[in-house]
């Protein structure tokens, strides 16, 4: 397994550790009802260290990204991202990620899912042929991430660079809790406000980072939060997780992702994409709550009132913020409407539960 730099401070901290994605990755430390709540309510300070970073540049930079992204690139100029995915051949997507631009059609840093670095790489290197630099700098940087409505307030503290007022998907780059050459970003996955802090991990760098951030928030009540947490966090928000809500056999369009699917350029998959927005898809990703006691888990079975099998759960939790189990599902387009009741086969018995809209929270 990998470390990331701040393996050994989770440890010392008694994280319960597990590996994620290859990585040797902090689960929780005290509860995950409890961190999520820190988060929500203060701030939490997440390790995702783990995720890819790729480095593209050249003239032709922008026009390889507008190749193999779904998002329209060219809209972006310095200092700000975009969420989009990476459609294959067939339609699917390879990936969901966040491009960065750091210098308008020369420079940009692409963030993708820590599972699926090689793919990526790989993916986008085939498209390659124009001769962009393209860096792989996955091993070499660190990442915190810092959310929760008082975040920013404690991080402002530690940097000149103005992120008080940093707009979500914008960026800055500067010298941070006197480190330089940090990018300080407004992406955050959880949907409690907050930031990102990307450095190159040499020089005792994350050490220096780890015990700034602390120093500023943690006399104010801010934890270190776990994986686990993460993941109720952006579900009560209804953000993907690829793997579980989308994969190489889902479509932006059924994903709910057609925002991020922009038809005014060229790119994989594009006239494929464009026949599903024509006749329109046959099944959607739905956000649900239970409505019977039971928590909808990965890959159990929804069906109608008659008994028919219409898709399957992608994501399912017990809600620390709503105090009711919630879940994100395919089903048959028919059934995709807000306030159709469905039921999840809970160790063979059908417990109902309704479609609603996201985010739940």
């Amino acid at each position: 397994m990998k470390n990331t730099p701040f393996t050994q401070m989770h440890i010392a901290l008694g994280a319960k550790m597990a590996e994620f994605a290859g990585y040797n990755m902090p689960i929780v430390y005290s509860s995950i009802n409890e961190e999520h709540q820190t988060v929500r309510n203060n701030a939490g300070v997440f390790d995702v260290s783990h995720m890819g970073e790729f480095i593209l540049k050249g003239d032709k930079a922008l026009d390889l990204i507008q190749r193999v992204t779904s998002n329209d690139a060219s809209k972006l100029t310095a200092g700000k991202a975009q969420y989009s995915c990476l459609p294959n051949d067939q339609g699917g997507i390879v990936d969901d990620l966040i491009v960065y631009c750091i210098e308008e059609n020369k420079a940009y840093m692409l963030v993708v899912n820590a599972s699926n670095i090689e793919k990526d790489w790989n993916w986008i290197s085939t498209f390659n042929t124009e001769g962009v630099e393209m860096h792989n700098v996955s091993d070499k940087t660190g990442l915190l991430a810092v959310q929760g409505p008082k975040a920013v307030q404690y991080m402002q503290t530690l940097t000149d660079m103005d992120i008080t007022d940093l707009k979500y998907y914008t960026f800055v780059k500067g010298v941070f809790a006197g480190v330089e050459n940090v990018l300080v970003s407004a992406t955050g996955y959880t949907g409690a406000g907050g930031v990102e802090i990307y450095f190159e991990d040499k020089d005792g760098a994350g050490e220096k980072i780890w015990n700034a951030v602390f120093a500023a928030g943690g006399p104010n009540g801010m934890k270190p939060i776990g994986l686990g947490a993460r993941d109720t966090l952006r579900l009560e928000m209804g953000y993907c997780l690829y793997g579980n809500d989308i994969d190489d056999t889902t479509s932006p369009l059924e994903a709910g992702l057609g925002w991020i699917t922009k038809f005014t350029k060229d790119f994989t998959a594009k006239e494929i994409l464009e026949q599903q927005k024509a006749e329109g898809v046959t099944r959607k990703l739905v956000g649900f709550e239970m409505i019977d006691k039971g928590i909808p888990r990965h890959n159990y079975r929804l069906q109608n009132a008659e008994g028919e099998d219409i898709g399957y759960v992608t994501s399912g939790t017990q809600a620390p913020s709503l105090g009711k189990a919630i879940g994100m599902g395919y089903v048959r387009k028919d059934l995709a409407k807000e306030g159709s009741d469905i039921c999840v086969i809970i160790r063979d018995k059908a417990v109902k539960a309704r479609v609603v809209k996201m985010p739940f929270a």
